[in-house]
């Protein structure tokens, strides 16, 4: 019996230890913010040919055919297959109506 209660009182321990660290900075969260570090992400991420229509968000065969209208968009050729950098896709298109 005493054996248990030393398992229940260190786990209980520990679970008031890591809930106290994770709210160490609750009402300052600003020195990890998830959402710069999923941009930073994404700088270095490829985008399949296959997976360009749901980055932008349309239809497999509208993304095809804007593909092959415009040669210009910034892509990598590695083995036969085609890849988008994903930061500089999204900057072509914030780009595309200028």
């Amino acid at each position: 019996m005493d054996i248990d209660f030393f398992w229940l009182a260190l786990g209980l321990a520990a679970l008031g230890y890591f809930i106290g660290d994770g709210l160490k900075n609750f009402k300052n969260p600003s020195s990890t913010n998830p959402i710069e570090s999923l941009d930073e992400f994404d700088k270095h991420e490829l985008l399949k040919e296959n997976e360009v229509h749901w980055f932008m968000g349309v239809s497999k065969e509208d993304a095809k055919k804007l593909l092959e209208e415009h040669p210009d968009i910034p892509h990598i050729t590695l083995n036969g297959r085609v890849y988008y950098p994903k930061a500089k896709l999204r900057e072509w298109l914030l780009n595309l109506g200028d």
